[in-house]
This record gives C-alpha cells, sequence and structure tokens, in this order.
C-alpha cells in the first residue's frame, strides 16, 4: 500500500514539473545564436509590428520573462531573446506580437484573460489576508468550524488563479498556431527543419500556462489538506 502511495506521488510529481522542464529545455536547447539570421528578436518584433500595422506598440527588454503587456501595449522580450539572434527568440518574438495583433483586433480571447488575470490579482490578496486571519480568528474566538470556513473561503479564491490558467490556454495557443507560426512560414522568415523547429518552441510558449496551471494546482491542493 505504501508502495502504492509512493508511486502515485512521483507520478503526480511528474506531471507537474514535467512540463516545466520540457519548456525550460525547448526554450534554452535553440538559444544558440545563428549567424544566418538577419535580425535579432527585437528586431524581427518591432518589424512585424510595422508589417501588420500594430500601431502604438513599444518593444521592451524584461528581466521579468517574455511577454504582451496589453495595458501599456508592449512586448516585452528576455534579454537573450532581445539581443540574439536564435530560433527561440525568433519564435517568442513571434508568439508575443501574435498577442500584440490580437490586442490590435480586439479579439474576445485576450480581452476575457486579461479580465479574469484582473479578478485574480484581487483574489489571491483576499486569500492572503483570510489565511492570515484564520489562526488570529481562532485565538480570538476558539471556533474551529469558523476557521475552518475561512479556508475554504481562501481556497475557493486560489482557485481563480487556476481557473486564469485554464481559460489563457486557448489564446496562447492562437497565439503561437493561428498567429506566430503563420507569419513565420508566409513570410519566409523560417524554412524547413528551422521551421519545424519553431513549431515546437512555439508550442512551449503555449505551454507554459499549463505549467502555471499545474503549479497553482499543487498550491491549491496544499492548503485542501487542512480541511481534512
Amino acid at each position: 500500500m505504501v508502495l502504492i502511495a509512493g508511486i502515485g506521488f512521483l507520478l503526480i510529481l511528474a506531471a507537474i514539473y514535467a512540463p516545466q522542464y520540457w519548456v525550460k529545455h525547448t526554450m534554452e536547447k535553440h538559444s544558440e545564436p545563428r549567424a544566418d539570421f538577419p535580425g535579432t528578436g527585437g528586431e524581427l518584433a518591432r518589424h512585424l509590428l510595422e508589417t501588420f500595422e500594430v500601431e502604438n506598440v513599444r518593444v521592451e527588454e524584461t528581466e521579468h520573462g517574455d511577454h504582451y503587456d496589453p495595458q501599456d501595449r508592449v512586448v516585452r522580450l528576455s534579454s537573450k531573446n532581445f539581443h540574439d539572434p536564435s530560433l527561440t527568440a525568433i519564435a517568442v518574438a513571434a508568439h508575443e506580437v501574435g498577442h500584440a495583433i490580437q490586442h490590435h483586433r480586439d479579439e474576445r480571447g485576450l480581452k476575457n484573460r486579461h479580465r479574469l488575470v484582473s479578478i485574480a490579482m484581487v483574489t489571491d490578496k483576499i486569500a492572503g489576508i483570510f489565511f492570515i486571519a484564520a489562526p488570529v480568528l481562532f485565538v480570538i474566538v476558539r471556533a474551529p468550524a469558523a476557521i475552518f470556513a475561512m479556508i475554504a473561503l481562501g481556497i475557493m479564491l486560489l482557485a481563480v488563479r487556476v481557473l486564469v490558467h485554464l481559460f489563457t490556454l486557448p489564446v496562447e495557443y492562437d497565439a503561437s498556431f493561428n498567429k506566430a507560426l503563420p507569419i513565420l512560414k508566409q513570410g519566409g522568415y523560417l524554412q524547413g527543419e528551422d521551421l519545424a523547429v519553431a513549431q515546437s518552441v512555439l508550442k512551449a510558449a503555449a505551454l507554459t500556462y499549463v505549467a502555471g496551471a499545474l503549479m497553482s494546482l499543487l498550491n491549491l491542493a496544499r492548503w485542501i489538506r487542512l480541511l481534512r
């Protein structure tokens, strides 16, 4: 019985951490600069924004991970992806520009994700207050039922973050495979084997949020154990 439980635990850990490892491995594997590429990820992002007439969107270097900020209208790329002419840089730049195109076209998926992220930021803070207040409430009223009720409500609030990650996946898939990949292929930016490799990188970019959702589920499960 103990052996089965141990194997089950290891399988759960593998399911949670394997996507993170695969995403990181795929990105790093194709991050070496290529002398045959005419430009960096940052330069490609600027070029694509001009090509698709996405106005008033800047391209910046960031230390906080590649992303598109719809509020400030900025495509932000990590230092290597901003400065290097690598397959990862090209694919990631096209992916983030894909989000900018979604915003430019006022597509519903990106709008809904932005609303959910705003809600999740609030619910995360409220959940933190509930978890901090639960022990204090116990000292004051010494009512276990009240503590469990507060923890349960906090868990429900944290579950919003999981939903955000899950609803984000179709938006990420669209940016990778309905925007970035056709752009790289039809525009002649990548061909042959490079295009196949870029497809793997774009898949990794889209699955970043799957890894995030699994980590959120793990954190949620830890809190749920308190109610047992």
